[in-house]
């Protein structure tokens, strides 16, 4: 059975337990939350096998993040994807999501799946174009037996454009950007070119069979997200949301777990009604949101301006955030990117996270601040997210051993440190009471 049928038959898996362990919560929580769609534990079983270690998708769990690795038709490197995957697990991504559109794609997948302990995720489409001369040339049948392929490879959960109807297209008409998504892009394309509904929908059930098989995630793709600030919360995105919708109870009904895919870009006035839409079209199934990013004008920063809409998006109920790194829109990203996106990200969750008022989330926080007012440096470097660039920061300005334990920074220097000077301003009122006691006990 899968998690969802488990938890529907009353059975605590001993995934659901190691979640619950993780997370902090009652296995009964879990299970019934696995039961109800609003939580999902993506774990193929043969990924399991190769020592995946489960984790939860869900808005009782913590905020999670996703890191995209893979490579480009223009650029395949194995060694350099399993770098990607590397930075972004010890940095702490939730899990990867394999892209990769150009080169040997099975091969470097085998390899992720063999060195991740994250869940990995897929877009089948995407491999499915590297068999086929033009996507109007891919049938069906092709399309699903893609995703049996990638299922028995292991792969955790896939982004399936189910929800792109011949009928939304239109809607993009008048669009700034029109359909961004690579996968809803290409959908779309096969639609126009055959004349036929996106097949996907019309073989949803058979779609189902095959994820149920190896307990393969649904991640139901948003392929109308909006592009641009332009397009946010326009008719085609919840044209798409409202089938999603549909497809989220058809999957669950069939036994199958299932996360909804979002948004994009998005001001941050429309983020909160865009999180509650979600949860009342989709059945409360966990939200994947990419971003948002909340503006347009910063290429190159669009890790601060995705997770400034990302922090947003987690407190008000999205459950897994997809990172951005400095080079969307302009390359693919290479290590250095990876960790500049994950960092922005798990701030972001973490701030999410704080807002929800997550049992122990202000743990960490607490004590960093403790090290911070006690000068004791390495366990704020120790407590930090990024701990490497912590201590360059720290030590670079001031290069002698001697001032690297020193109670000041070179901010401040030793004569204006504020916390310094508290700690003298309470000494001070210490010894003060205490003499004052001493001469009334006199």
């Amino acid at each position: 059975m899968t998690q969802i049928e488990m938890a529907r038959e009353g059975i605590v898996s001993d995934e659901m337990a190691f979640v619950a362990r993780r997370e902090q919560l009652e296995p009964e929580l879990v299970r019934a939350e696995i039961a109800r769609g609003r939580m999902i534990i993506p774990a193929n079983t043969v990924h399991l096998g190769l020592g995946l270690q489960p984790m939860a998708i869900g808005i009782k769990a913590k905020c999670k993040i996703n890191a995209n690795i893979g490579n480009s038709a223009v650029t395949s490197n194995i060694d350099n994807e399993l770098a990607k995957l590397k930075m972004a697990v010890d940095l702490g991504a939730d899990t990867v999501m394999d892209l990769s559109t150009g080169g040997n794609i099975d091969a470097i997948r085998r390899q992720i799946l063999a060195a991740s302990p994250v869940p990995v995720g897929t877009v089948p489409i995407y491999q499915a174009i590297q068999g086929v001369k033009r996507v109007e040339d891919l049938t069906p049948r092709n399309m699903l037996d893609m995703i049996e392929h990638q299922a028995r490879q292991g792969v955790d959960y896939m982004t399936i454009h189910a929800g792109i109807l011949r009928d939304y297209i239109p809607l993009t008409a008048h669009r700034l950007t029109g359909i961004v998504s690579r996968g809803g892009s290409l959908m779309a394309q096969w639609m126009i070119a055959h004349n036929q509904e996106n097949p996907f929908y019309t073989h949803f059930d058979e779609l189902c069979e095959i994820m149920r098989q190896y307990d393969v995630s649904f991640s139901l793709g948003d392929s109308l997200r909006p592009g641009s600030i332009a397009d946010a919360s326009d008719a085609a995105q919840f044209a798409e949301l409202r089938t999603l919708g549909e497809l989220t109870r058809r999957a669950q009904e069939l036994g199958c777990q299932v996360m909804v895919e979002g948004p994009g870009h998005v001001p941050m006035d429309q983020i909160a009604m865009n999180m509650e839409k979600q949860a009342i079209e989709c059945n409360e199934a966990p939200f994947y949101v990419l971003g948002p990013l909340v503006t347009d004008v910063a290429p190159g920063y669009d890790h601060i301006t995705s997770a400034i809409g990302a922090a947003l998006a987690g407190w008000h109920g999205a459950s897994m955030l997809c990172y951005v790194t400095p080079k969307e829109h302009l390359g693919l990203p290479e290590v250095e990117d990876v960790r500049q996106g994950v960092i922005a990200y798990k701030i972001a969750a973490h701030a999410a996270d704080l807002a929800r008022h997550r049992p122990g989330a202000r743990d960490r926080d607490d004590a960093l601040s403790r090290a911070r007012y006690s000068f004791n440096w390495e366990e704020q470097f120790r407590l930090s997210l990024d701990p490497e660039t912590a201590r360059r920061m720290h030590d670079e300005t001031l290069p002698q051993d001697a001032f690297k334990t020193a109670a000041f920074c070179s901010m401040c220097g030793p004569k204006f440190c504020s916390m310094r000077i508290t700690e003298d301003i309470r000494k001070h009122a210490a010894a003060t009471a205490a003499l004052v006691q001493l001469e009334a006990t006199a």
